[in-house]
């Protein structure tokens, strides 16, 4: 795994607040709880950068997005074809299992639901996602139903500025209501099952679903009782 610190995104202390933002933002539900961070984590102001085994090479002419699996209609975008689907903007907070979180984020790129739009919609059965990676074969899974939240895109800026290949450029997957590992970098594919496929992570010890409010780190993780 490499780690460090991306000092160019550094935070004031001050951030803003879903009131002071631009009509037509989505707001994730975390971003408006009294309390901002979940159980067990830190806020960072800076941007820690984390990942499996480094960024892949990725040439924009080669780039492309597949949507497979358990759609209608399976398709695969090229970069051109991606920027011309309509654009969403997410504040949202950002939870690493790691326990650092960097609050108040503002994501642009693709809505989940628009590129499900783009393939045609499910076939019957879809329950899960498992999203693939230009970094070596990872993976990571996903209910259907975080997968499709609201506030979850395949974003291409973050904080108004081009995604940096450090942090998962030129397009990641952004999924706020889970730990951030489950927002997979260097997005390449998005496949839809019928039943839960474990990823990198989740095969080597993480938690299934990853939510950071139960904090579901780890696979040994016990169940909150209500």
């Amino acid at each position: 795994m490499s780690f460090f610190m991306d000092r160019s995104k550094d935070q004031p202390d001050r951030i803003a607040v879903a009131g002071e933002l631009p009509e037509g933002v989505v707001v994730s539900s975390d971003v408006v709880r009294e309390k901002r961070l979940p159980p067990g984590q830190s806020r960072t102001k800076k941007w820690p950068v984390l990942d499996a085994s480094g960024p892949p090479a990725i040439d924009l002419a080669e780039w492309k997005l597949r949507l497979f699996g358990l759609v209608k209609e399976p398709v695969e975008l090229s970069w051109a074809e991606f920027r011309t689907l309509p654009r969403t903007k997410v504040f949202a907070d950002f939870h690493c299992v790691t326990r650092w979180s960097r609050l108040g984020n503002l994501w642009e790129g693709v809505a989940t639901r628009d590129l499900l739009a783009r393939a045609g919609g499910l076939r019957e059965g879809a329950a899960f996602v498992l999203a693939h990676g230009y970094d070596r074969g990872f993976t990571t899974n996903l209910p259907l139903d975080d997968f499709l939240g609201e506030d979850a895109l395949v974003a291409t800026t973050h904080d108004g500025d081009p995604i940096s290949t450090d942090h998962g450029g030129p397009a990641r997957l952004i999924i706020p209501r889970l730990y951030a590992w489950k927002s997979a970098k260097w997005i390449s594919g998005l496949e839809f099952l019928p039943a839960d496929r474990p990823g990198f992570w989740e095969r080597n010890g993480y938690h299934r679903r990853g939510d950071p409010w139960a904090e579901e780190r780890h696979s040994w993780t016990a169940p909150r009782l209500p």
